[in-house]
């Protein structure tokens, strides 16, 4: 039986020490306590560029450029209830100092440390190829 199929737009943010930021999924939120790359669901009409700068802006208070940007890679991942693919996205660039503007919490983690925080399922797939990027 086929499922809806849900757009999740994801970034790595990379910092100058190629730690990547991570945060935790809040209570209250399905997955909470889980570690996720900052993104978010992408409306209706909007781009998966356009959904990352709304929400690192909500999340992060932080304003990210279209070409700051970088396509990386993807997850698609069946979920019970749903079908999630979910460009992930390569950033070094933002304007504004990141802060979790809705509770969470957020870590900047080493990529060969990512497989140490319990993540959501579709995006265990992408910690190799972060690995393989960021040593």
């Amino acid at each position: 039986m086929s499922k809806p199929i849900l757009l999740v737009a994801a970034v790595a943010l990379v910092d100058a020490d190629n730690r990547v930021l991570i945060a935790q999924r809040p209570e209250g939120k399905s997955m909470a306590g889980l570690w996720e790359f900052p993104g978010g669901k992408v409306d209706p009409g909007e781009t998966p560029e356009e959904a990352l700068q709304r929400e690192l802006e909500e999340e992060l208070g932080i304003d990210v450029c279209d070409t700051c940007l970088a396509p990386f890679n993807f997850a698609s991942h069946t979920y019970d209830d749903f079908h999630l693919l979910m460009p992930l996205y390569l950033c070094r660039t933002w304007e504004g100092e990141i802060t979790p503007k809705e509770g969470q919490e957020i870590a900047w983690v080493r990529a060969m440390r990512l497989a140490d925080y319990p993540m959501p399922p579709a995006d265990l797939p992408l910690i190799p190829w972060l690995r393989d990027l960021l040593g």
